[in-house]
């Protein structure tokens, strides 16, 4: 296996237990969204779009995880990547069409999380 899909499946190890954590953060005590995420319109986050959240960000993490282990699966290689295209998307348009986040430090981070797996993600697709 080549040292970049090693470095790959490591990164995505480290992502998905740093999501894992936010699950349980997300479950815990829901003010954590509107504190470092949902900035924008804080008042539209409860307890039960936390828990969603926290389950969508966990689902996410299991699929991240399940692709390091079998990352040459394509079909799940590729089902990861969509999940990093949909936090993309999903945060893009809760900062500019919702306003409901603003560019804040909480939401830059996974935007460049998201970001940089796409990068790396579509240049070893030979190699998958």
């Amino acid at each position: 296996m080549s040292r970049f899909l090693n470095v790959l499946r490591s990164w995505l190890v480290i992502v998905s237990i740093i999501a894992m954590g936010n699950t349980l953060q997300s479950f815990r005590d829901h003010t954590f969204l509107y504190e470092k995420l949902y900035t924008g319109k804080p008042d539209l986050v409860n307890g039960l779009q936390a828990r969603t959240f926290g389950i969508w960000t966990l689902l996410s993490s299991v699929i991240r995880c399940f692709c390091a282990i079998d990352i040459h699966n394509k079909t799940l290689y590729h089902i990861t990547l969509w999940t990093f295209f949909l936090a993309l998307g999903h945060f893009l348009t809760e900062v500019f069409v919702f306003e409901t986040a603003a560019p804040t430090v909480g939401v830059l981070a996974p935007l460049m999380v998201a970001s940089e797996y796409k990068a790396a993600a579509l240049l070893p697709l030979t190699e998958v």
